[in-house]
């Protein structure tokens, strides 16, 4: 539901209504436009962070203007059109380095001033990005509510009852807040999802390894992931697009396949198969089933097709997190400062790392044993799907919740976020709705790794079905993609022997395909039978004139599987590109001129399985 005008907490909407359009087109238009500089701007943004800090708590140290003076400096005599980041202002998560500001992972006594910023920093500063301040977190990110930090509890950016989520609640709130443009946080169990949710924020999750951790103190170092948090889904693509690669410095670092560059992000195709989970719980909460099936019709509405799915591998592999040996991995982070100086840590991070130096390497071997059984089966889940929608959160809970019950009230928070670094898929948190007493509520869309720009092609078609007023109450206007979005499948025409059943299909099933539908070509083909064989192919060409609609299936197989099937195919036939009757123009069998020199032509027949009934 739209938040009303005179709901009671709009008032808490109009303190925090931006006073400059971040957004990244916006911004670079009024600096091409010169109706605005970096440097006025950064220096006011600056004034604005420290006069909201005592209410939110979202920095830890704000830039001071000397501090500041290096970063804008290198933006004299450059422009938007020579960086694609001009002048673009960002806040960055105090757990990832920024060179020459201390980073303290939220504990003083941990806290270490680095020489050299993270990766991903350095490659946002060498893009025109200047960075603002160190955003607040729970403590060594361990938390998904922002309220366990030593320098203040984060609100909610909309209800001072609420909490801003964790553990990257400060980066959340600078860009609720409209300080910053974009922020960046990390994500183990749902960081960079939780507080996205809570704040009416796109909270990108990539996949594992595609946005370097190098530079960011670990939490789980074999899980971590550095996020973004933006308005749209159109932002954190572009970002992402910019960012992502293969870093020397980061040894978990992986390497983006070009189905996920930046011309993946687009539109989604009619007929996405999503999953909704059949074991989902809300924790009592009267308004988010109704929330979360009204997602669910407007997925619909744009096409999807919903497949309930059994969750309990996903549930049971969140719940290892915490409950097994995971939990030893983010000890060895803060362990030694615990064992040396306990008050040093807050009590609620020890008592969460308290069973840590108990648990054995045999502990260890079987839980990675169970957990590897659990991906098995959450991926074949997945494999006849393109996503799965969940809530971003079952209910949100108070601060007072989290006073009375610490441990208990977060891991609600987490019940549907745990899961997702453990079994390797990539995530967006996407705005939903607002509760009746105006807390923002989401949803995420996850899946397999390698998706990353079709999940935010799905999350900006969702913002734009919706259409909810943004960050600042500023309302949701923004062109469509260009194109349709790509994930890690690709699809294939065929129109012959790899026909379903027939003597060739089995090329496609043994790659992992799939049949899409069975369709036909727009009307400007023809179709012969080929000399030769056995198996008897027919030779589809497109025509200028006296062309039919041929029947054809679409096929879909892993992308990876593409270019073994294509060195497959004997000459004359090969793969191009065809017109379906909707208008789409698929990759499909084609087939040189030269062949049709002796072929029978079968246009009449509508298709090669009629050709064969009636041969």
């Amino acid at each position: 539901m739209n938040l009303p005008m005179n709901h009671p907490h709009q008032e808490g909407i109009r303190m925090t209504e931006h006073p400059f359009d971040l957004r990244l087109d916006r911004l670079s238009r009024a600096y091409i436009a010169g109706e605005l500089t970096p440097r006025t701007l950064i220096v006011r943004l600056r004034k604005q962070a420290l006069a909201l800090d005592p209410a939110f708590h979202l920095f830890i140290h704000v830039l001071s203007e000397a501090e500041l003076e290096p970063y804008l400096a290198a933006l004299d005599g450059r422009s938007p059109a020579e960086l694609p980041l001009y002048g673009v202002p960002f806040a960055i998560k105090d757990n990832i380095d920024l060179a020459g500001v201390p980073t303290t992972a939220a504990c003083p006594a941990f806290a270490y001033t680095p020489e050299r910023s993270a990766t991903l920093v350095e490659r946002l500063v060498a893009l025109g990005a200047v960075p603002l301040g160190k955003a607040n977190l729970d403590q060594f990110a361990t938390g998904l509510n922002g309220t366990r930090s030593p320098y203040g509890a984060c609100r909610n950016s909309v209800h001072p009852d609420y909490p801003a989520g964790g553990s990257s609640a400060g980066s959340a709130l600078a860009v609720a807040l409209g300080v910053a443009s974009f922020a960046l946080g990390t994500d183990t169990a749902g960081s960079g999802r939780v507080p996205a949710a809570l704040n009416n924020l796109v909270g990108l999750k990539a996949t594992r390894g595609l946005l370097s951790t190098a530079g960011v103190v670990p939490a789980c170092r074999t899980l971590d992931c550095t996020t973004f948090f933006t308005a749209t889904a159109a932002e954190a693509s572009r970002l992402l697009a910019l960012t992502a690669g293969l870093d020397a410095r980061d040894d978990y670092s992986r390497a983006n396949p070009q189905w996920n560059d930046a011309g993946a992000f687009g539109t989604p195709r009619p007929g996405v198969r999503f999953g909704v989970p059949r074991q989902l719980e809300f924790g009592g909460c009267p308004e988010s089933p109704a929330l979360f099936a009204a997602t669910v019709e407007r997925l619909k509405a744009l096409g999807g097709e919903a497949v309930e799915i059994d969750f309990a591998p996903f549930l049971e592999a969140a719940r290892l997190l915490y409950e097994g040996p995971w939990v030893a991995e983010r000890y060895s982070v803060a362990g030694a400062l615990i064992e040396r100086d306990p008050d040093a840590v807050l009590p609620v991070i020890r008592d969460v790392l308290a069973k840590a130096p108990d648990i054995s390497a045999v502990d260890a071997f079987r839980a990675q044993y169970r957990l590897q059984a659990l991906k098995a089966e959450a991926d074949r889940v997945l494999a006849g799907l393109e996503v799965v929608l969940t809530p971003a959160y079952p209910r949100p809970v108070t601060l007072a919740e989290l006073q009375a019950d610490p441990v208990g009230a977060n891991s609600v928070l987490g019940a549907y976020t745990n899961f997702m670094n453990l079994l390797d898929y990539a995530a967006v948190a996407v705005p939903a709705g607002f509760m009746a007493n105006g807390v923002p509520w989401g949803v995420t869309v996850f899946g397999r790794a390698f998706t990353d720009q079709w999940l935010l092609g799905l999350a900006d078609a969702m913002q734009r079905a919706h259409s909810l007023p943004l960050a600042g109450a500023r309302p949701f206007d923004a062109p469509s993609p260009a194109g349709l979005a790509r994930n890690d499948r690709a699809r294939v025409v065929v129109c012959g022997a790899h026909l379903d059943g027939l003597p060739l299909n089995w090329q496609l099933r043994v790659r992992g395909g799939r049949l899409v539908r069975a369709t036909h070509t727009a009307p400007h083909y023809r179709l012969y039978a080929l000399a030769g064989g056995p198996p008897q192919r027919p030779g589809l060409q497109r025509v200028p004139a006296g062309g039919a609609a041929i029947a054809v299936e679409v096929w879909e197989l892993p992308a990876s599987e593409l270019g073994s099937f294509l060195t497959g195919i004997p000459a004359p036939l090969g793969l191009g590109n065809v017109e379906l009757e909707d208008g789409h123009w698929e990759t499909g069998f084609i087939c040189e001129g030269h062949a049709i020199d002796g072929a029978k032509d079968i246009t009449e027949r509508g298709g090669w399985r009629n050709h064969i009934r009636h041969r």
